[in-house]
């Protein structure tokens, strides 16, 4: 319940209050499962949302999305109020403003961030890289930078891992020695990750934390309820997802010094799981945030099972404490107890390490920062009822709230944007088509020379046939003169007697021929000159007559 800018916790000896200028100085709420940490976190939760804070809780069990619905004044609830000497009339069960909002984007607006974003450190977490790798996942990501290529996605980071692989020699000299080895550790270590579904965090539209600044109307701030029972199943996931949350709030928001209000507060429950097994580099990043996120205007809370779970260096700046009942079964636990009683400032009216264990449900021991900034005495006190319903919220309630959340039509559909997977998409296809084209070339140039090569071995082919066949006229003639010779033949394959009466034959057709010249020479220049018998005219007779003689002998000559 919200009191002139302060928020009632709960009554002890005296009523007890978290003040508006002091909820940025962090804070914590611890105590055994069952004990009343999550109707502590309600309050706090109420009392800021009606200070007009919006603030970020888990829901990791499922009963934190009552707040959107309104309590009711029951005699239980009467009875309590009685006794810590609260007039019942001035509680009022109302709802709250709530929206949710989920990783994997089944109970609420999808959450999703830029795996840039996220960086390499918290990645690493993620895929629990060794030292070398995580170096290398760092090279991933200064490689990408340097190119001007995004990484969002999980199929950007997938693709940006083989392209290093492919060009890990040439890349060596710049940013250092990239093994196989180390590629492949990674690359296990994804798809694994894949298979848990984690690659839904992974993607845009990335949210924009300014939507978790939102007031009503009315003032209020709202309540944003990360439904995660599926993500915390998930631990290094929801460590993740928290620890980029913070880096987001450290970096965007801006220096704004003390305010008589927080901007935003932020609850981190089961924050054990941030610190399970966390290398001391992480350790320092959380403390570095947690130490100078105040001056943003940002109060963080953790919730968790004992204050053992928390770092010294981070619990030492959590100014704000509420511990429920602690239970010490072992001497691990009874040490644990020792060392959160010394954390609270003490009472003399009792004895704290003895009071922890002898808190029954509801009740708690609370040291909130005073007026002058000093803690106060640690006060055994009975919590405030929430003024919202102890009802866990129907799936079907909760679909229709969030169906209805302005911010659903903006997160919800995942969108491609161009980023590393597909410049180095199109650099593959660039290359192979290259590629294809230089073989293409040689294919080419291959056939070339081979038919080159077949022409000239054709040519040779048929050179050698002719000489094969002249070869094969010459001994065919050969032979066939020596037949001849053999016959007694000569070379045109004629007897002796052929010979003979070829010859004869051929000077009898001479004769005739020069006879018959002769006679069709001197008719034909009688048919010239006329019947003349001088000498001139015989003369010029007889030259006719030898020329057609010859001419004639010729012809049957062929």
């Amino acid at each position: 319940m919200l009191q002139n800018n302060r928020v009632l916790i709960g009554k002890g000896e005296h009523e007890l209050y978290l003040m508006g200028d002091k909820v940025n100085r962090h804070g914590l709420i611890a105590g055994a499962t069952g004990t009343g940490k999550t109707v502590t976190l309600k309050v706090l939760a109420e009392g800021l949302s009606d200070m007009g804070v919006p603030v970020f809780l888990a829901d990791v069990k499922g009963d934190v999305s009552s707040m959107c619905l309104a309590g009711e004044k029951s005699e239980k609830i009467v009875s309590r109020l009685n006794s810590m000497g609260i007039d019942p009339d001035s509680f009022n069960p109302k709802s709250y403003p709530c929206r949710f909002w989920d990783v994997f984007g089944t109970g609420g607006v999808p959450v999703r961030a830029k795996v840039s974003d996220v960086g390499p450190v918290i990645i690493s977490r993620l895929l629990g890289l060794t030292e070398v790798q995580t170096g290398v996942l760092n090279i991933v990501f200064h490689v990408a930078d340097d190119l001007g290529w995004q990484l969002i996605d999980y199929k950007d980071l997938k693709a940006m891992l083989m392209y290093i692989a492919e060009h890990r020699a040439e890349l060596t000299t710049a940013y250092g020695n990239v093994t196989s080895q180390s590629i492949g550790a990674i690359q296990r270590a994804l798809l694994t990750l894949e298979d848990e579904g984690a690659e839904q965090f992974f993607g845009e539209p990335d949210l924009d934390i300014n939507d978790w600044f939102r007031q009503t109307e009315d003032g209020r701030g709202y309540v944003n309820i990360l439904h995660c029972v599926e993500l915390a199943q998930r631990p290094t996931l929801y460590a993740a997802f928290m620890l980029w949350m913070l880096g987001e709030l450290y970096e965007k928001l801006p220096e704004v010094g003390d305010l008589d209000k927080p901007k935003f507060v932020f609850f981190f429950d089961e924050a054990h799981m941030l610190f399970n097994d966390a290398p001391k580099s992480m350790v320092d990043k959380v403390t570095q945030v947690v130490k100078l996120i105040r001056s943003k205007g940002v109060g963080i809370y953790f919730i968790t099972q004992s204050p053992s779970d928390i770092p010294n260096e981070v619990l030492a700046q959590l100014n704000n404490r509420i511990l429920h009942a602690l239970r010490a079964y072992t001497p691990a636990e009874q040490k644990a107890i020792r060392a959160a009683a010394q954390g609270f400032r003490p009472n003399p009216a009792f004895k704290t390490e003895d009071a922890i264990a002898e808190l029954g449900t509801g009740e708690a021991l609370v040291s909130m920062l005073g007026e002058d900034g000093a803690p106060c005495i640690v006060e055994k006190a009975t919590i405030c009822p929430p003024q919202s319903s102890f009802t866990a919220l129907e799936n079907a309630a909760r679909a229709m709230l969030v169906a209805q959340d302005p911010a659903y039509q903006a997160y919800k559909d995942a969108v491609d944007n161009l980023s590393a997977y597909e410049y180095i998409t199109d650099e593959m296809a660039a290359e192979q088509e290259k590629a294809a084209a230089e073989q293409a070339e040689k294919e080419q140039a291959a056939a070339a020379r081979q038919a080159e090569k077949e022409a000239k071995a054709a040519e040779k082919a048929a050179a050698a046939a002719a000489r094969e066949e002249a070869r094969a006229a010459r001994e065919q003639e050969k032979a066939l003169q020596e037949q001849y010779k053999a016959e007694g033949r000569d070379k045109y394959g004629r007897t002796k007697m052929q010979a003979s009466l070829e010859k004869a034959a051929k000077s009898a057709v001479k004769s005739e021929s020069r006879s018959i010249g002769r006679k069709m020479g001197k008719s034909i220049t009688r048919g010239i000159l006329g019947n003349s018998n001088n000498a001139a005219g015989r003369l010029v007779g007889n030259a006719a007559g030898s020329l057609m003689s010859d001419l004639i002998g010729g012809f049957f000559k062929r």
